[in-house]
């Protein structure tokens, strides 16, 4: 029998995220229909963020990647991209988590909180974290 694992993340990316990245993202979200050409298909094999309609998360999956207003910045006003994705997942997908976690840390706008999984009858969940263009875990 396979866990079941609610996997959310939540990070701003930079401005300057390149178009590659974004178009990977679009994907992985559901909001294109085609894999962009340049992503490996063996790594990204499937999209790994694309809300299911029939998902049994309370409240549903749901995805975002939007551009977002945070502010001027030395007389600048940044527009990162709000990415926003929780969805449910079986214990075989979880590898999925490294790839997207390699595609968004060099592009993440701020270190700190990621996101999270848990399996869905855990109360503990165990985050992921940006620093340095890379990620690691934080286990409860």
């Amino acid at each position: 029998m396979s866990l079941h694992f609610e996997v959310v993340f939540t990070c701003f990316l930079r401005d300057d995220t390149p178009d590659t990245v974004l178009e990977a993202l679009r994907w992985h979200l559901g909001m294109i229909p085609e894999r962009p050409s340049g992503l490996d298909p063996d790594e990204h094999a499937y999209p790994l963020l694309a809300p299911d309609p029939d998902s049994r998360l309370p409240g549903g999956d749901c995805a975002s990647l939007r551009r977002r207003s945070r502010g001027s910045t030395a007389g600048r006003e940044p527009h990162p991209w709000g990415l926003f994705s929780r969805t449910y997942w079986l214990d075989d997908d979880l590898g999925g988590l490294v790839t997207v976690l390699d595609l968004l840390a060099p592009h993440v706008e701020e270190p700190g909180y990621g996101g999270y999984f848990r399996e869905e009858c855990d109360a503990a969940p165990i985050v992921f974290t940006f620093q340095n263009g890379t990620h690691g875990l934080l286990k409860p």
